[in-house]
């Protein structure tokens, strides 16, 4: 019988919860965060482990066909949220603002984000942007709405900084980018997710930061790490650089499937154990 203990994380057994995260940064606990965008795969991931389940609104380019996040709406984003925050029994369940749903004022992400708490049941809400939109974490915090705060690249302005491209490079850039994490965190950001960031800068702004910060493609200097489940488990031909494959997902789903295909055609399925007696 196996001995080994269960994976690091901010707890083994009790919901986590926001100041689990500041425990496990001031511990050096690494947090880990996927998406998820349904219940059955949320389910799985809570088993793993996993501390914080994003509901991202990458949904749109990874489950509904889109070329990036911008068409996702509210509307599509709540029934997922609903589904990933009822499998979850554990994990942190993080719902993104999808673009068009808060930046014009802190009172339309106040509406955003009460409906992703009150229809989604989701725990916490992250939206994209730094000293711009500090006024509305502050409205959403002090209404006890948690915030994710999300700097570097981020996809809903992908138009704006001309594609996906690496963001803080050079020492102005990378003050803004620092003064922006300062910004969220004093609005009240309960963690700070950096994508594409240098990993320097990445290991910089973690240091300067009392909450933790959670990195896509900035290196290992991050208190947690968050990758695109698809990306994860190895369900396309391609994943960004940054991306580590942990599994074969797509290649053994599409196995089953041919699988299946054969078997019906050839007879084999359904088998006497498939079918009822009368």
């Amino acid at each position: 019988m196996s001995t080994a203990p269960p994976p690091a994380s901010v707890s083994t057994a009790k919901r986590v919860r926001v100041h689990h995260l500041r425990e496990a940064k001031t511990a050096g606990r690494r947090l880990t965060m996927l998406t998820a965008y349904d219940a059955p795969t949320a389910r799985i991931f809570d088993s793993a482990g996993v501390d914080m389940l994003l509901v991202g609104d990458s949904m749109g380019d990874n489950m509904l066909g889109h070329d990036t996040t911008i068409p996702t709406t509210m509307d599509e984003m709540v029934p997922a949220v609903r589904a990933v925050s009822r499998a979850a029994q554990r994990a942190f369940v993080v719902a993104d603002l999808p673009f068009g749903s808060y930046e014009a004022s802190p009172q339309q992400a106040h509406a955003s984000a009460v409906r992703m708490l009150k229809e989604g049941g989701a725990n916490a809400v992250k939206i994209e942007g730094g000293r711009r939109i500090a006024p509305h974490v502050e409205l959403l915090t002090g209404a006890g709405i948690p915030v994710v705060g999300h700097l570097g690249l981020t996809p809903q302005a992908e138009n704006a900084l001309g594609g996906k491209r690496v963001q803080g490079r050079g020492e102005e850039a990378a003050a803004g980018l620092l003064a922006d994490a300062e910004a969220l965190v004093a609005a009240g950001a309960v963690a700070v997710v950096l994508e594409m960031v240098p990993g320097p800068l990445a290991h910089r702004i973690t240091d300067a930061l009392p909450v933790p910060t959670i990195g896509i493609g900035a290196g290992a200097g991050c208190d947690g790490q968050v990758l695109v489940w698809l990306d994860m488990a190895g369900m396309a031909d391609w994943s960004p650089r940054f991306a580590r494959q942990f599994g074969a997902v797509g290649t053994a789903l599409a196995q089953a499937a041919g699988d299946y295909v054969a078997a019906v055609h050839d007879g084999s399925f359904p088998g006497p154990e498939h079918t009822y007696e009368a």
